[in-house]
């Protein structure tokens, strides 16, 4: 993992640790509204809640969940990266957040 996000629901930044040059404000509100789209493209094709969000690129990946109700995790990874390991640590680290955060 190269840099990970925690955001509200709203777009806000709670905490950050992303590759410099990363605009945090920009990202922030970007990876929420995304997890939106993904929650309202689900419902809208009868798929359930939405679990995660998975974006591919030419250099990797960015792993969208939600934390709870009102917040969002956001991961980012080259591509040489274990997808598997990444979506299995962001879940309990998500769940672990959740409770937390009530």
């Amino acid at each position: 993992v190269e840099g990970a996000m925690l955001v509200t629901l709203d777009g806000l930044p709670l905490a950050s640790a992303l590759p410099q040059g990363a605009d945090e404000d920009r990202v922030a509100a970007m990876a929420a509204a995304a997890l939106s789209m993904g929650a309202r493209t689900t419902a809208e094709l009868r798929r359930g809640s939405l679990q995660q969000m998975l974006v591919k690129g030419d250099s990797g990946y960015i792993v969208i969940i939600s934390a709870g109700t009102d917040t969002v995790l956001a991961a980012i990874s080259n591509g040489e990266a274990k997808l598997g390991m990444i979506l299995y640590e962001m879940k309990i680290a998500a769940r672990d957040l959740a409770r937390e955060l009530g």
